[in-house]
């Protein structure tokens, strides 16, 4: 743990300093600035808050179901979300949910972690997925707050990793009240590297717990003949775009809407969108479409329940790229057809079972996304796609598995409603 922290505090100290120089040339907002020093305005009340913290927007958007149930079932309890990302914390803030605050993590060195449990005093903190930062997690442990993690990831190559730093390791986990795995092989290495076995609970993958939430709003498309192109990575709009080309020529009437992972992408997709000569309107510049206009970039925060529900079919991006791949369950929790790339090793399990019904359509480039679109292009293909992936993903759907999460949180924190 000492070479850790030295090693840190040269590397986010030299990191702060890029953050200092990208706040003076006006790139990042001191707000920001002062977050990930651990610092900010104080917390108001005395409310007894949980921390949750999660990467960025995959990992806060697959935990909040989890966020909602912790608020309906505690009247008095507050939420601080972190991030490592401003976009994470703006699609936090996006959900507008009454007892919620957002902020950018501190970063992972003995001054800001200190400086934000000294503003924050959470009652617990909750780690999504693999978020195992050492100075955060041991810090807790010192002043007794419990942390817990949930949906946690360790590939064979990270267990290898860890295994190669047994002291730095033991720390870690001795410090984790609770831990469900995202996966059984997660599970077996995180036992394996010396997690007692009566702090793991039941494998749980968050993103499995999606719900569709209905918007108000509408859009203007057919839903048959409209593709959502959600959370892509540079690299993947240009593919999507020239198959949306290629498909239009084909079906006149067909649409996108196209959903970039990173809002601030938005001046280089438009870029792409006018080389090829494709009319469209962008969401953050408050642009409404008609039912004429071809694409619609789909450059907001919080904001995927509306897309999703304009959308027959969906290609999820990160996965013609090298990323990983996102969630199907998303696509599927709205009764959307799912297209992907070949690289879904984010999720796995969910994908092997989407193969193994014939539940999703895999393309390896424009030209077979193009194709498949045009042949899904069609109500009743996309109803039967949706309800074999609906079909399929049902036996990795997280339900009671959350359970006991939910009663360790409570007894820990003294809020025995979380478990009800």
């Amino acid at each position: 743990m000492l070479l850790y922290r030295l090693l840190a505090q040269i590397v986010f100290r030299l990191y702060a300093f890029r953050l200092r120089l990208a706040v003076a040339t006006g790139r990042l907002a001191r707000e920001s600035f002062d977050e990930r020093l651990g610092r900010g305005p104080e917390r108001d009340g005395a409310a007894p808050l949980i921390w949750i913290h999660g990467a960025s927007n995959g990992e806060l958007a697959s935990a909040r179901p989890v966020i909602d149930t912790l608020i309906a079932r505690a009247p008095d309890l507050s939420v601080l979300v972190t991030a490592n990302t401003e976009t994470g914390r703006a699609l936090a803030q996006s959900w507008q949910q009454t007892r919620l605050h957002a902020a950018l993590a501190p970063l992972d060195y003995p001054g800001a972690v200190r400086r934000f449990l000294d503003r924050w005093q959470p009652a617990a903190l909750v780690v999504i997925e693999n978020e195992l930062w050492p100075e955060r997690l041991t810090a807790c442990a010192a002043r007794g707050i419990p942390v817990f993690v949930i949906g946690a990831r360790m590939s064979a190559r990270s267990y290898r990793n860890w295994t190669r730093l047994r002291g730095l390791t033991a720390r870690i986990l001795g410090a984790i009240r609770y831990l469900s795995a995202q996966d059984s092989g997660s599970e077996g290495r995180f036992h394996d590297l010396g997690l007692a076995s009566a702090r793991i609970g039941p494998v749980v993958n968050l993103k499995s717990a999606t719900t569709a939430r209905n918007t108000s709003e509408s859009l203007p498309f057919q839903r048959e003949t409209t593709l959502l192109a959600a959370s892509t990575h540079e690299g993947e709009e240009a593919a999507v775009l020239d198959a949306f080309a290629t498909a239009r020529l084909q079906i006149p009437g067909l649409a996108l809407i196209l959903a970039p992972r990173h809002p601030r992408r938005r001046d280089a997709v438009e870029a792409l969108i006018r080389a090829r000569g494709l009319a469209f309107a962008t969401r953050s510049r408050g642009a409404r479409p008609d039912r004429d206009t071809p694409v619609y970039l789909a450059d907001t925060m919080g904001e995927m329940d509306l897309w999703y529900q304009a959308a027959g079919m969906t290609f999820v991006g990160g996965s013609l790229v090298d990323r990983g791949g996102h969630t199907p369950f998303e696509p599927a929790a709205h009764g959307s057809a799912i297209l992907h790339g070949p690289d879904t090793a984010n999720s796995a399990p969910a994908y092997a079972a989407l193969t193994a019904a014939r539940a999703a359509i895999e393309v390896a480039n424009a030209s077979e996304l193009a194709a498949a679109t045009v042949a899904l292009a069609d109500g009743e293909a996309q109803a039967r796609l949706a309800a074999a992936a609906t079909a399929a993903l049902a036996p990795l759907a997280a339900g009671a598995a959350l359970d006991p999460f939910y009663a360790a949180l409570g007894e820990a924190t003294g809020l025995p409603s979380l478990a009800s």
